[in-house]
This record gives structure tokens, sequence and C-alpha cells, in this order.
């Protein structure tokens, strides 16, 4: 592969909140992009070649892998909404497994074949780590994998299916386990972006007005979404394949920490009250991860502070 950026690069699920972000970084950083959606849409880049489908079908997997010829894949195409793929286990597998099978084959056989052979990042989730008894111990790669969602459970088989292919065929993939992450665009429906949401409809409310929570105790390692898109481009060009890399700030903040910090930059007083109906079993208490494999790997580290990310959800929000 060119390490220089110049190279062919393929991302599915490039009309994604990261993906976004992802397509508009590699372009900075020189490479030709292919990305994949479901349907088009006014808002995709005319510097982007778009392949539109579903993954889990195998003419669309062949399409965009022979439009793109990659150097690169970052596959980001998933069912990401952990309360989504609770409430439709089978479509989750389906998507999150099952397509990215299809692809890591379609890949596999280019490679054997001795047409391709791309670099793979397989994009999972630092929820497969599920509950650990760590004290304040940050979570390395070698850490047990202990899957408690259905989610996490899925990208758990997408990895062991990625490596299980690199083992068999040599195809190089590299499995990457990002923690949260936010920014401008991300859906509502996710933590900060919901507590920066409620924390600016107080604006105008009594000073006593809370700010309604669910689980106020969960702890989690947080990234701006610009962060962790450098992050995959480091690990496509320096990463080691067959190694997993987490992709984390290795700070933990609970999410009573986070709403606090909202609520002092929009100028409230620190009142909080738990909203039953927005409280959910809580499964893992704490996610915060070690950075030093891909740190010592790539030289990555975190540009944008936390409270970066916050200043950054607040002003889209507030505008």
């Amino acid at each position: 592969m060119n390490h220089t950026g110049a190279g062919r690069a393929l991302v599915t699920g490039g009309a994604g909140f990261v993906g976004g972000y992802l397509l508009r970084a590699l372009l900075n950083d020189g490479w030709h992009v292919t990305a994949t959606a479901l349907e088009p849409a006014p808002s995709h880049s005319r510097d982007v070649s778009w392949v539109y489908g579903d993954l889990r079908h195998p003419e669309h997997v062949h399409a965009a892998v022979h439009a793109s010829r990659p150097d690169l894949v970052i596959h980001l195409a998933a069912i990401s909404h952990l309360p989504t793929a609770a409430a439709n286990p089978a479509m989750a597998w389906d998507v999150n497994v099952t397509a990215s099978v299809r692809l890591l084959d379609a890949l596999a056989r280019e490679h054997t074949a001795g047409i391709l052979s791309p670099r793979v990042l397989l994009i999972g989730s630092a929820e497969q780590y599920g509950r650990h008894d760590l004290g304040q111990e940050r979570l390395r790669e070698t850490h047990t994998l202990a899957p408690r969602t259905v989610y996490a459970a899925t990208k758990t088989a997408q990895e062991v299916a990625g490596l299980q292919v690199w083992r068999s065929t040599g195809l190089p993939v590299i499995p990457v386990r990002p923690f949260n992450h936010s920014g401008r665009g991300q859906d509502a429906r996710f933590l900060l972006p919901a507590l920066v949401s409620r924390a600016l409809a107080l604006r105008d409310a009594p000073n006593d007005a809370p700010l309604l929570l669910g689980n106020s105790s969960p702890i989690r390692d947080f990234l701006h979404v610009s962060d962790v898109v450098a992050a995959y481009i480091a690990l496509g060009r320096d990463g080691v394949a067959g190694e997993a890399y987490n992709v984390a700030s290795g700070t933990g903040w609970s999410v009573q920490d986070v709403a606090e910090r909202i609520l002092s930059r929009v100028g409230r007083a620190p009142v909080i009250a738990e909203d039953p109906a927005l409280v959910r079993p809580v499964d893992v208490p704490s996610l915060v991860g070690d950075p030093s494999r891909i740190q010592d790997a790539t030289g990555w580290r975190p540009q944008r502070s936390f409270d970066d990310l916050l200043d950054d959800l607040l002003h889209a929000e507030a505008h």
C-alpha cells in the first residue's frame, strides 16, 4: 500500500455520522475514496465515488470491491445503536456479522488471487470488553472480551471472523475497538447530544429546574470524532495485521460528571434528577481504555480535549 495517503480507500457506511468525518479526512490526506451507502442523498460528497446498495447482498459487496480496487478498507457499516440492536437481534447479526463476512470473503478471494491486498480495518467497539473488575485500571487489548449486549456480541463475532480470515489467507485485517466518541451531527439518541439538548432546553427555565438523567454512575471514555477518524487513518498506515487496537483517551467521566460539566457551560446550577423513563439496566459500569498500543504503533494522540468536544456539541445545538 502507498503509505503517503495517495492510495485508494473504500469506506463502508460512508453516509453515517463517523463516515462523514472519515471521508473528509481521507480526502484531505490525498486518498481516492469510494464509499458505500444504502441510497443516494443530496449531502453526499461529489469528491467521493459512491456505491449504493445493501452489503447483506453479495452483488453489492462485489460492486463496492470492484469499483474501489482498494488499498485500504475501513468497515464502518453497522447497526451501532445499542437499543436498536437489542430490539432486533436477528437484523443486528445479519448486518453486523453476515455482511462483514461477505465483505471479508470477497476481499480474501481477491487477495488469494493476487489481485488486491488491502489493509482492512474492522471497526468494533469498546463494548466488546463487557463488565470487568479492574478498579481504576484501564482496559488493554489483552483483557478478556465478555460482551453483554447484542451489539457487543456482534462486534466480537465480526472480530473473530476477521482474524480467522487473516490467519487462513493472510489478508491484512486489523480489528479496532473505539471507545465512546461524539461530535457535531451525532444522532440525539446518543448520550452526549441528548444531554446537551436537554441542558439547552433549560436555559429559560427556573433556576431549580433539574436536568433529567437516566443512569448517572456509568463511567465512559470519550473522544472527539475527528480524533477517532485520525486514529483509523493512522492504523490504516501503520497498524499491524492481526493486532487489535483500542482507540481511547484513557480518561473516564461519569454521566454525572458530564451532566454537571454541560450545565456549567450553559450557565445553569448543577441540579440533576433521575427520570425513571430514562433509566436502563447497566451491564457495564465502566469502560475506560488504555491507548498505549495505538500510540506506540502510530504516534497517534488525541488533539481535542473533552471540553472541546462539549463546546463543539453545544455550539452546534445552539445554532
